[in-house]
């Protein structure tokens, strides 16, 4: 039979006991929760220490993954406009109009206003519009009076290119390059107009087998030749 000191010994280390297992059930909980923590954060970025974020707050360990998330998209967003930005000057042949336009006179159409066959496609766009060079080359022609290429043309441009080729542009309210320069594709080289033989605001656009009137061939067929969106 047990006397009472005996008895309250025994109840000390029982609760002693008690006291201890708590402890380490609990310092267990913790550990698994900084654990995986450390899991999800690792995760998130390889190159982070897991030790790094075991010692922060669930609420900082959130923040941190969610701010390299949107990080990653915003340069993967990037990336694509990057991309996007150099397919579209990394064309080599362009159309002379870069804003919307409407394809009226077409090559080879006939009518009273040609003493002959048309002999390129009109643009049609408001006066003031962008012309553009749709290849790399050099102008040889500039000026009014079509450039030499007679007054119907009003004020024109004439391109010679590195495959032989050339291009017109006509009807123009204003040039804005001179004999000798030399251009890549996209720039900008005149103002759209209606001078000339014209019924109205638009780009008279040709290409040619030689810097003359009389050697234009079909330019839409040239240029989607030349996978130019046009």
């Amino acid at each position: 039979m047990l006397n009472s000191t005996t008895t309250t010994t025994v109840n000390r280390v029982a609760k002693s006991l008690r006291t201890r297992a708590a402890a380490a059930v609990a310092a267990g909980a913790c550990a698994t929760v900084a654990l995986t923590g450390a899991a999800v954060a690792a995760e998130g970025s390889s190159s982070t220490s897991p030790d790094l974020f075991a010692n922060q707050p669930a609420t900082e360990l959130a923040d941190a993954t969610h701010g390299q998330a949107e990080a990653q998209q915003a340069a993967a967003a990037q990336a694509g406009e990057d991309g996007d930005k150099s397919d579209k000057s990394d064309k080599d042949w362009v159309s002379p109009i870069a804003d919307d336009y409407e394809l009226s006179a077409t090559y080879g159409n006939s009518g009273d206003r040609w003493t002959a066959k048309h002999s390129g496609q009109d643009f049609a766009v408001p006066n003031g519009t962008e012309v553009r060079a749709v290849h790399d080359g050099t102008v040889v022609k500039a000026g009014g009076n079509g450039a030499g290429d007679g007054p119907a043309y009003g004020n024109a441009v004439v391109i010679e290119h590195d495959d032989g080729t050339f291009t017109q542009y006509a009807h123009l309210s204003e040039v804005e390059v001179a004999v000798g320069d030399e251009v890549s594709t996209n720039d900008e080289i005149a103002l759209s107009g209606n001078t000339g033989n014209s019924s109205g605001p638009h780009l008279h656009f040709e290409v040619r087998t030689s810097a003359d009137y009389g050697t234009a061939i079909d330019p839409m067929k040239f240029l989607r030749a030349q996978d130019a969106d046009v």
